[in-house]
């Protein structure tokens, strides 16, 4: 879009979205018509951290019962995580569930009360990903009957939102270079930038799974990590303007 415009350009020329105080702001009346671009850029890079979910639910005639066997069936599985190498604070619980439990008699057309059931969760991060399919292998048979995941992150992808941050702004220099060569500019002038950071993904789903007695013997699950993405989006305003002309004789 080209309009002649006052544009507002920050102090600090840099406005990050997001941020809980703004800068002040100057308005400076643009001379020239002022181009205001949008830049979307991504990198796919390979994951370095996947996250797991493990649980344990389990059934019992009392409250009491369900979840004393149940705390009892999760310390277990804790234990094996933490015997995998697993650190402590990468071991946070995510939900702890006590429920009565009822089944509908179609011949009464009652509900009838069956007992409670219990259930503890954990989310678990793994920093050795290839590890995955025997770490989930080993909780099932550590006692964990409810598993998602894995899905896919990165711990630190500040080098690859550099890289796509440079990659936007090659291409907003690019095409607000030929706006001005388009309407006989000499040159662009950068008026104000701003950025904001795109959730990274694609990430599987993370889709739940009951394990049972018979995964207990079966071979540990295939993970295939893929490549996770991370991008950043960027907003420029463009001032066109044209270099001194030379004075007359």
């Amino acid at each position: 879009m080209i309009r002649p415009a006052l544009a507002a350009v920050a102090a600090s020329s840099l406005a990050l979205s997001g941020a809980a105080l703004a800068e002040p702001v100057i308005e400076i009346e643009a001379k020239g018509p002022v181009v205001e671009l949008t830049v979307s850029e991504s990198v796919s890079v390979a994951p370095d951290i996947a996250t797991i979910g493990a649980g344990v639910t389990t059934d019992a005639p009392t409250a009491t019962e369900a979840l004393r066997q149940n705390s009892a069936a999760m310390a277990k599985v804790v234990a094996r995580i933490k015997a995998l190498g697993v650190a402590e604070q990468d071991i946070q619980t995510t939900g702890i569930n006590l429920n009565a439990r009822y089944d509908y008699d179609q011949t009464t057309q009652r509900q009838v009360f069956r007992g409670y059931q219990a259930s503890n969760r954990v989310s678990v991060i793994l920093r050795k990903i290839d590890n995955a399919g025997r770490v989930l292998d080993a909780l099932v048979e550590a006692g964990a009957n409810d598993l998602s995941g894995p899905s896919f992150s990165i711990e630190n992808d500040a080098a690859a939102k550099d890289a796509a941050r440079k990659r936007a702004i090659e291409k907003a220099k690019a095409r607000v270079d030929e706006y001005a060569t388009m309407f006989g500019y000499d040159r662009a002038k950068v008026l104000w930038i701003s950025e904001s950071i795109e959730s990274r993904g694609p990430m599987p789903e993370m889709a739940m799974m009951r394990a049972s007695a018979d995964m207990v013997a079966a071979a540990p699950p295939p993970v295939q990590p893929g490549m996770v993405s991370t991008g950043i989006s960027m907003s420029f305003k463009f001032e066109l303007v044209n270099d001194a002309a030379p004075s007359a004789p």
